[in-house]
């Protein structure tokens, strides 16, 4: 290589370096901004190459939602007893000036912070209610008051708080013995009391029912009583017309059917006078007889 060419070489060699110092990159997972002498002068760049000075410095952070667990936290009720709660949180940058200027850019200090503010937050909601009101409520209610109390601390780090989700609820071993024999004598009182109004419940349904059912019988009674009697009427009035009609000819008719029924039949016995009325058309051919029906 020839002497002559170093210097150029050299140039070639600065120009690129420069070239390289006056840009820079940001992907589709990123945000970035851009400072001058340790202020900010540019934030929310698009992803892919933008130009900048040679002494302008970027830091990035990932634009995407970040979640940190937590276990083994304490936590006291409203009646004093200690929870051991497992939680998690789901967060994004959301202003990168602002998160830039409340943690630095570093995002471990951030979830340390997004941390203890939700932290406060379910210590706030659990100190509002007993145990049994914690182990009985929707968890949907509760997670979403401790998400409202965290929310509004956590804008002020420059980050959106998407979600908290309280993952495991216990008690200390020496308590949850205890506590759980107390709520289940409460359980059951509750259980007693909703079975004592169910079973009075059924006997009013079953009363009333019954009142219902002597109602409707007697009524039916009733009305079965007078279609009877009105059934009765309609056929004695019936009877009556047709022995006015011909008495002789019913009367003939009456003492057929009053043999028929009491004569020629094995094993009865009949004490009668042999001069009575009942044996009139026996005796008599003449009477026997019966007039012609009127037309």
């Amino acid at each position: 290589m020839s002497a002559r060419y170093l210097p150029v070489y050299g140039i070639l060699l600065v120009l690129l370096i420069l070239t390289g110092l006056s840009m820079f990159t940001v992907s589709e997972t990123q945000y970035a901004i851009r400072k001058e002498f340790g202020a900010i002068i540019g934030t929310h760049y698009a992803p892919g190459l933008h130009p900048k000075w040679p002494w302008d410095t970027v830091t990035k952070f990932d634009s995407r939602i970040l979640s940190q667990s937590y276990t083994g936290e304490t936590f006291l009720t409203n009646d004093g007893r200690g929870l051991i709660v497992d939680f998690y949180i789901k967060w994004k940058v959301k202003d990168p000036a602002q998160f830039y200027t409340a943690t630095g850019g570093f995002e471990e200090l951030a979830a340390d912070r997004l941390s203890e503010i939700v932290k406060d937050g379910i210590k706030t909601v659990v100190a509002q209610r007993t145990l049994q009101q914690i182990v009985s409520s929707e968890r949907a209610a509760v997670t979403g008051e401790m998400l409202g109390e965290a929310s509004g601390k956590a804008g002020a780090l420059g980050v959106d708080l998407i979600d908290v989700r309280v993952q495991r609820i216990d008690l200390p071993d020496e308590v949850a013995a205890r506590v759980y024999e107390s709520m289940k004598q409460s359980f059951n009182k509750t259980a007693s009391r909703l079975r004592a109004e169910g079973q009075k419940a059924s006997a009013e349904i079953r009363a009333a029912a019954e009142r219902q059912r002597t109602v409707i019988l007697a009524d039916a009674e009733r009305d079965a009583l007078r279609i009877r009697g009105e059934g009765d009427a309609a056929a004695a009035a019936t009877y009556a017309r047709a022995y006015s009609h011909d008495p002789e000819f019913y009367a003939f008719f009456r003492s057929l059917q009053a043999y028929e029924r009491s004569l020629g039949k094995d094993g009865d016995l009949l004490v009668i006078t042999p001069d009575g009325e009942f044996f009139r058309y026996l005796k008599d051919a003449g009477a026997a007889k019966p007039p012609a029906p009127h037309r």
